[in-house]
């Protein structure tokens, strides 16, 4: 394949360009937009930099921040501190440099939208002032692109809608809020010079109407003065698991990364470390000349933690444990537990994954519980209760 088009440059569109780039390939990137702002959150756990060391060494503006405050319902807060940070850009900026890489390597940008692709032969890609060809197409650009070939664009089910709103205000704490019987969740995350606070849920269950109430009631509860600020709203991939399982990602001179392939955390929501890594994955299997192997690579590295987490995620945010829901348990250990707190650490840092979830929990359920016990028993006595 000596020309590959790749239609999206976001992060992962402009990630697989780079990576093709420096392997030789001609590449071309087509994104109207080019680096553009998104109200959702923007942070890479310590597993992305980690894997991706680059992403922290770049002198571009960032933040690292290593504490998350967890909120449940009722207002319950339990704090976590993790062990590495967690680094956060503005949207813009993570796309600029990874653009800027891209173009480093060799990739030629087209700030064109692309409106159809035609396989009959090489790849033909139309829009209102493009019409050119190439060996194969990437598509990145978005859960909602209308360019996945032979039907498979996500459905509603597997979609979610973001709303937020960026806040001229500093701050060194990741916030989230869980909402009882809700599928989603409320954050605040602090960038360099603002915050992007924001709340996401399905798209089949809530109009951003709903959604915007119930982030305004968040606002005003964490004291955030968000008047007159413009609001902000995305779709993002949320998929099922029987999605994940189904879903084609290669065809005929085509393959999908990023949120156009839909893999995303289906709990945390996290995003861009999938986004990066499956194009990573693409620019592997194109390289050997393997394309039909991506799907096999994508499943092994991380997609069958990611179906793991999607067949539990209705139980994490509807579920009750001990007569209260999930979230709010899982609040109170965090807080009386040090051995739950460093699983939840674990987990927002990315290093555990949901496979290993359950079997960490029961191994450890009977020393959580005891620790918890032990934890009430204590504040029992230093307020004087009998």
């Amino acid at each position: 394949m000596e020309h590959i088009a790749i239609i999206g440059a976001g992060p992962a569109g402009a990630f697989c360009g780079e990576q093709l780039a420096r392997a030789g390939a001609c590449v071309t990137l087509f994104d109207k937009r080019g680096a553009w702002e998104k109200p959702c959150g923007g942070g890479l756990t310590p597993k992305a930099v980690e894997t991706y060391p680059f992403l922290l060494q770049v002198p571009h503006p960032k933040k690292e921040v290593s504490d998350v405050e967890l909120i449940a319902d009722e207002g319950l807060r339990a704090r976590l501190h993790l062990g590495k940070p967690i680094v956060i850009y503005a949207r813009e900026v993570l796309n600029r440099m990874l653009l800027e890489r891209a173009m480093a390597a060799g990739c030629r940008m087209v700030q064109e939208h692309i409106s159809q692709l035609d396989f009959n032969g090489r790849v033909r890609l139309l829009g209102p002032a493009v019409d050119e060809t190439a060996d194969f197409a990437v598509i990145a650009a978005g859960a909602r692109n209308p360019l996945v070939p032979d039907g498979e664009r996500l459905s509603p089910n597997d979609l979610e809608l973001t709303v937020g709103y960026f806040l001229p205000l500093e701050e060194s704490l990741v916030r989230i809020q869980f909402v009882r019987d809700f599928a989603g969740y409320l954050w605040s995350f602090p960038r360099v010079d603002h915050l992007s606070v924001g709340i996401c849920g399905k798209m089949l269950a809530n109009t951003a109407a709903s959604l915007r109430a119930k982030l305004d009631r968040f606002l005003k509860q964490e004291g955030l003065d968000f008047r007159q600020r413009k609001l902000y709203s995305h779709v993002l991939p949320s998929p099922q698991a029987s999605t994940l399982r189904q879903r084609r990602l290669v065809g005929y001179r085509w393959a999908l990364i990023g949120d156009a392939a839909g893999w995303v955390d289906p709990i945390t929501g996290e995003g861009l470390y999938y986004a990066l890594r499956s194009a990573d994955l693409l620019a592997q299997s194109l390289m050997v000349g393997d394309v039909e192997g991506y799907p096999r690579r994508l499943l092994e590295d991380f997609g069958r933690d990611l179906i793991a987490g999607a067949e539990i995620a209705h139980r994490f945010f509807f579920g009750r444990f001990l007569g209260r829901s999930v979230t709010t348990r899982m609040i109170q250990f965090t807080r009386r537990s040090a051995s739950f707190r460093k699983l939840m650490e674990d987990l927002f840092s990315g290093t555990l994954g949901y496979r290993a979830l359950k079997r960490r929990l029961w191994s450890s359920l009977l020393l959580n519980l005891a620790e918890m016990t032990a934890s009430f028993l204590a504040s029992a006595a230093r307020f004087g209760v009998r």
